[in-house]
């Protein structure tokens, strides 16, 4: 069976046994109902089966997947019902309307019972059938190598890869096309349009022009510098160099040049330019190392083999360049663990699999030098596959502007509307007869009914055209600013700064700052993002004696390890490493002793594996097929047991400073079954079996009479586990000769049996890994990045829930669950799911729903101390804080098998209903395209905004498909990065990225808008209000001057500067009080409800600013006695005081004062006069004179001042009644902020707590050791492939990292299945 876990095809026939049959991408159909089994074909039962009912949600997703191998599929569907196979396979269907519409229907057809009618095809169809366009799909890729000629009239991929949306020639129309998507762009266009008519517009085109310019060409230029910096990514892979073989020599060239069928030389620590097929390694047996860490994030080795066949091809580069061998293989597809082919050469055929592949983005290690031929290139290869596309990404408050645009633009309809009827009526009325004042234009009929209609007419788009500053062009181009602004800010903190990597957080796009104050769920990858992947030794059990603590001498209490407690001295090892540290002196001392139990510990481990050693620069170093592995063999290295070298039949140790020489008998290699290892030496006459593995294992072989010792490991085993180490247990076993040679016998009977071998090898391990004595156990702790459990537990109180997305095995995932504190001992339950088939998965849905609905039905609400505030001074007793951080919360793991079920649209909705009751979700061995998936469900019916962070290219595709995504720049690979919106060194800079920078870019858009609404409504609904009185002829009260740039200029900066430095309060009290990011995921700061407020707010400062000047004017002398109840003085005192009211409303929201907001509010005001006294005086403006006429008389000064009381008053006390009465947790935590800074001296920083859950947690033993996830290399170390002749190279890699766990009383863990493997 096939252990790799893939996306497949699958269908669910409807036959009397209802059985479900998998058909895999290389399966035929026509007789699966039947369990018939066509020539070729395989066919599998129930594993990994998915049936997708009647529909399939995401199609996108989906369409990456198969689009690959669909016309593999179709024409093997074809090939059923065809006499002539063959002849189907010549024809198959290439167009691809054709093929998709085929490919849907072999899939996505459900039973004739269930088959819905009318199913609507897909736009990507239909734009098909729309242009009659016709493109050829790939269904196999053939290439000889070295002839550019033959490979060239297919016209396969170039190795240029290309992440950026944009190019030189079609930046304009598609950014054009982007920026006229904002119904406001294109409103302002149309309104443009209008205003060139001269008969309907009173205002120049220019106060439409130029803000509409502005906008475009400022958004234009954000975009370009975001594309710019794609572009730097691209060039920057697109140029690194490669070494081709044209016509017999070797030539360097860049890897964008590189093509289909070239042969390329790679030598040691060079990236692998494309996906290649190995031809000869510097390595005996054709083997070679390479690292896949920007692949998977792995940074432990992977071995690779090419052809025995091609292996004698050397580095004679004749040879290579005279190679004509033909590859065929399958088209290019996104499946990172498989590869299928065959290389016809010299007359024979040759299979090709995945192990003689190495893919684009891998780093060749310990090899000299590699040859490979070009198979995929460029967009081709499995890592671009997986990239998937750049996509357009907006934010909530985009899409709700729109809505809200839609909705002020029906509200300027309706003020037009009125206005026209109202005109309609007036010229009716009244008008007609003042035509000897008023004349009507010549275009207007004399008539009199047809008079008023047509003036009626044309007053509509006049008025559509005087107010549609209503409809604010500039908010877009200040919104643009304050985001650029903003991503400045986050690129320059340099609390996001790591200095042994050298990466600062960068913001990668401009257009999402706000969108992180609005995070709900957080999906994060495992290894490389929460854990750094390295293992290191911490603790030990040996005969019943726990080392590894520090124990106090005066209390016996342990003492915690911290960076200033001094590690024990091994430096008299002339092997040990410096960078080990162990901190129990006992434990050198019992060494130092002699003690027989100590030394049969280390030297269990110093021989027990399948690692290999390399001198490198003189210095021996370890190469191991899992981090675990080689961190307990570098641990019996620095305590004395060298493992020095190996051979096929012997491993050679140094055992203080001793050497011992074993004969190796037999390896026991491990697999996900055994879940443990074994090795049989032989020494002086004496054969021994060494074994580790998990816990439970061994304690269910050991021999009896140990309870003593069983008991005490068992203890040291739990308060291991509970500090979250990966225990694993060791034991040993004497044999006897005669019993051995028998056994030896019958294993090698098994080895060779072409009938259920693995069964029965099983049975002879079984057989003699039996009646074991106990050593003692290990304690490896993974490490995790810094800060990562105080970050998880503080996004936690903020209210963001976090999936962990890994290819890790359950085990594992649970183990780093437990450390970083994402699953604590105080949930109430941790629900497992780990079923193989569809009604398993749902049943085990069902139950764990209704235990939710029990315990949710039956618990009482209880009082939580402030938990959220972290103080003792009930500062979060409000709204946004009292729940607190609850106890208890479930927890839910759920393993890939069980994904490809749960993810089904039958069952998708009971998944998503269960997973988000619970506090932490873990999801193991998924693969990238599940994880996306997982995303897209989330987004789709939660409706919340996501944001997935990983570091390798496995995480790109959930990075692409979150709202926002998050790369880790760590020494893991650059994928996710050159994929992500944003970058950060290291996981715990996403509290500082969420709490501070986004909690902050969400309130200050928030509070920039609603500001903005408000003076745009003041400002705009006074030439309403003006139509009253001057018969609602779309005259306007204000300069013409003053309304193109009101917007611009004279309100635009101090808002501006709102948006970029305003905060409430500090970053410090931002992370220290996590309750405050919850406005943001309650969207509570900006939303219809708030925009209805913020324009009833400009609605009657409106009403205000224009009738209590218009009654303080009516009739209004001078002191010399003249009127000043003219238009002109009139509308440049409204205009005045407009300037001075929304200026001093910036000054009450402003929180936060900054040597910014104090230049452009006071200097706001300054502008303003002098920019009117310029125009009117040195220009010549229509309203000269005006405004300085009425700044000379008192009654201008009595009724800006009673008009400010007015309007400021009632918001000074609504504000300092909710402060005063009804504070929010921002208010509070403000109050406490002034106060610490008046009693700084007095404070000290204990008094404020971070976490509520910083104790340890002590769980029962959960063995978390982690071998490899598929069957260890031991049959190529006894086989003697793997060996150099010469000196020791570095073994074999595996991907590998995680054992299985012991099941518990607390909760039932079930092992993967076999068929899974980590991606």
């Amino acid at each position: 069976m096939d252990n790799d876990f893939e996306l497949e095809i699958v269908d669910l026939e409807d036959n009397p046994k209802r059985s479900r049959v998998r058909r895999r991408s290389n399966g035929h159909v026509g007789n699966a109902a039947e369990g018939k089994k066509p020539d070729g074909v395989k066919i599998e039962r129930g594993e990994n089966e998915r049936w997708d009912g009647t529909r399939w949600d995401h199609f996108e997703l989906r369409e990456r997947s198969v689009e690959g191998w669909a016309a593999h599929v179709v024409g093997i569907a074809a090939a059923q019902s065809t006499p002539n196979p063959k002849a189907v396979k010549s024809s198959v269907l290439t167009s691809k309307p054709t093929l998709v519409q085929g490919f849907n229907d072999f899939v996505k057809e459900p039973p004739p019972s269930n088959k819905a009618a009318g199913r609507p095809s897909s736009i990507y169809q239909n734009l098909i059938n729309l242009f009659n366009f016709s493109k050829e799909l790939e269904t196999e890729r053939r290439i000889i190598a070295n002839d550019p000629e033959h490979n060239a009239q297919y016209n396969y991929a170039k190795n240029y890869i290309k992440t950026s949306k944009y190019t030189f020639f079609n930046f304009v129309p598609y950014n054009l096309f982007e920026q006229f998507q904002r119904l406001a762009n294109f409103y302002f266009l149309c309104l443009l349009v209008l205003q060139l008519i001269p008969v309907i517009s009173s205002l120049t085109p220019v106060t439409t022009a130029v803000p509409l310019i502005g906008v475009l060409m400022v958004t234009a230029i954000k975009d370009a510098y975001d594309d710019y910096q794609r572009h730097r990514s691209d060039n920057q892979v697109n140029r690194r160099k490669s070494l081709v073989l044209r016509n017999g020599q070797l030539k360097e060239e860049i890897w964008s040049k590189v093509e289909v069928g070239d042969v390329i030389r790679m030598e040691n620590n060079q990236f692998v330019a494309a996906d290649i097929l190995l031809l000869s390694t510097s390595e005996p047996n054709g083997l070679c190392y390479i690292e896949t860490s920007e692949l998977d994030g792995e940074t432990n080795l992977k071995c690779k083999q090419c052809l025995p066949e091609t292996e004698s091809l050397g580095q004679d580069d004749a040879r290579i360049g005279a190679f004509r061998g033909e590859i065929r293989c399958e088209p290019p597809n996104n499946q990172l663990n498989k590869f299928e082919g065959v290389l016809n050469w010299e007359g024979k055929q040759h299979s090709l699999d995945n192990d003689k592949i190495l893919l684009r983005g891998c780093i060749l290690r310990n090899t000299d030098w590699c040859y490979g031929v070009v198979i995929f290139a460029g967009k081709d290869t499995k890592l671009m596959m997986n990239s998937g596309k750049t996509k357009f990404k907006r934010t909530s408050i985009d899409r709700l502007l729109n809505f809200i645009i839609l909705g002020i633009v029906f509200f300027l309809l309706s003020m037009c509307l009125f206005c026209t009827v109202a005109c309609g009526i007036w010229e009716s009325l009244t008008g007609q007869y003042f035509r000897v004042f008023l004349p009507w234009d010549s275009l207007i009929p004399p008539d009199p009914p047809g008079g008023p209609a047509v003036i009626a007419l044309l007053v509509f788009f006049s008025y559509a055209i005087v107010l549609n500053t209503v409809v604010p062009i500039s908010l877009y181009v200040s919104v643009e600013v304050i985001r650029l602004c903003q991503s400045f800010l986050i690129n320059w903190d340099d609390a996001m700064y790591h200095p042994p990597t050298r990466n600062h957080a960068k913001a990668r796009t401009t257009t999402l700052n706000e969108e992180l104050g609005q995070i709900e769920y957080i999906f994060s990858d495992k290894t490389g993002t929460l854990t750094q992947n390295i293992m290191s030794f911490n603790k030990c059990s040996i005969a019943g004696r726990s080392y590894g603590d520090i124990i106090d001498p005066r209390t016996g209490e342990f003492l915690e390890i911290s960076e200033y407690t001094r590690p024990v001295d091994l430096s008299r090892n002339p092997y040990h490493e410096s960078n080990f540290k162990f901190y129990d002196q006992s434990l050198v001392d019992a060494l130092d002793g002699g003690d027989p139990d100590c030394e049969a510990f280390f030297r269990l481990l110093s021989l027990c594996h399948t690692v290999m050693p390399e001198e490198s620069r003189g210095k021996l170093e370890y190469q191991a097929q899992s981090p675990d592995e080689g961190a307990l063999v570098s641990a019996a290295r620095n305590f004395g047991f060298v493992f020095k070298s190996r051979t096929p039949n012997s491993i050679t140790i140094f055992a203080k400073g001793v050497q011992e020489v074993y004969e190796l008998l037999c390896i026991l290699d491990f697999n996900n079954v055994r879940k443990r290892m074994s090795v049989i030496l032989k020494r002086d006459g004496k054969i021994r079996l060494f074994c580790k593995g998990a816990d439970s294992i061994i304690y269910e072989r050991l021999k009896e009479g140990q309870d003593s010792l069983k008991y005490h490991t068992q203890e040291h085993l739990d308060r291991f586990a509970g500090d979250g180490l990966r225990t694993l247990c060791l034991a040993y076993k004497d044999l006897d000769e005669e019993y051995f040679l028998d056994w030896k016998g019958r294993h090698h009977e098994a080895a060779v049996s072409l009938e259920r071998r693995e069964e029965k090898l099983d049975e002879i391990y079984e057989e003699i890994e039996k009646n074991l004595i106990l050593l003692g156990a290990t304690a490896i702790e993974d490490k995790l990045q810094d800060g990562v459990p105080q970050t998880i537990a503080n996004l936690a109180v903020a209210g963001i829930k976090i999936w962990v997305l890994t290819g890790d095995k359950q085990e594992t995932a649970i183990n780093i669950g437990y450390s970083c504190q994402l699953l604590t001992d105080d949930m109430l339950e941790v629900f497992i799911i780990d079923a193989h088939n569809a009604s398993d998965v749902e049943d085990q849905l069902r139950k764990y729903r209704e235990e939710i609905r029990n315990v949710t039905a039956t618990k009482q609400p209880q009082t939580n101390l402030s938990v959220v505030t972290f103080s003792d001074e009930g500062v979060g007793q409000d709204n946004l804080s009292d729940a607190g951080e609850s106890n208890g919360g479930f927890a839910l793991v759920i393993n890939g098998h069980s994904l490809v079920w749960a993810l089904n649209p039958k069952l998708e909705l009971l998944f998503l209903e269960v997973a988000s009751q619970c506090r932490s979700v873990i999801c193991c061995r998924v693969t990238p395209l599940q994880k996306a998936m997982v995303v897209d469900l989330v987004k789709r019916y939660k409706k919340a905004v996501t944001l997935a962070v990983g570091d390798g290219a496995n995480d790109v595709s959930m990075i692409k498909t979150a709202h926002i995504g998050v790369g880790i720049s760590g020494q893991e690979g650059l994928q996710a990065v050159l994929a992500s919106d944003y970058s950060v060194a290291q996981f715990r800079f996403l509290e500082r990225l969420l709490l501070v920078h986004g909690r902050w870019s969400y309130y200050r858009m928030c509070k920039f808008l609603r500001y903005f609404f408000y003076k745009n409504f003041a400002f705009t609904l006074c030439h309403f209000w003006f139509a009253f009185f001057v018969a609602f002829s779309a005259q306007t009260l204000f300069d013409p001057m003053f309304i193109s740039v009101y917007n611009l200029f004279y309100t635009s900066m101090p808002v501006l500067a709102l948006g970029i430095f305003e905060q409430d309060v500090n970053a410090k009290n931002s992370i220290k009080f996590p309750r405050l990011y919850t406005p943001g995921l309650l969207n509570a700061l900006f939303n219809k409800r708030e925009f209805f407020r913020s324009a009833l707010h400009g609605f009657l400062t409106s009403c205000v600013l224009f009738f209590i000047p218009f009654g303080a004017y009516y009739n209004g002398m001078d002191q010399e006695g003249r009127s000043m109840a003219d238009q002109q003085t009139f509308g440049s005192v409204v205009a005045t005081i407009l300037v001075i009211v929304v200026t001093m409303q910036m000054c009450l929201d402003t929180s936060y004062w900054t040597l910014f907001n104090h230049i452009t509010i006071w200097g706001s005001l300054i502008f303003y006069l002098l920019l009117q006294y310029f125009y009117n005086f040195v220009i010549g403006g229509e309203y000269v004179g005006a405004l300085s006429k009425a700044m000379g008389e008192p009654l201008f000064y009595f009724t800006t001042l009673l008009t400010i009381v007015v309007l400021m008053l009632p918001v000074m006390a609504w504000r300092f009644y909710w402060v005063d009465v009804r504070p929010n947790l921002s208010d509070k935590v403000r109050f406490k902020q002034r106060h610490d800074a008046k009693m700084a001296s007095k404070r000290s920083e204990h008094d404020m707590l971070r976490t509520p859950s910083a104790r340890r947690s002590r769980r029962s033993v959960r063995s978390g050791y982690a071998f490899a996830h598929q069957e260890g290399f031991g049959r190529l170390i006894t086989s003697g492939k793997i060996m150099r002749p010469r000196n020791m190279k570095q073994g074999p890699m595996s991907n590998g990292r995680a054992t299985n766990l012991r099941p518990d009383n607390k909760i039932s863990l079930v092992a993967p299945a076999p068929s899974t493997v980590e991606v």
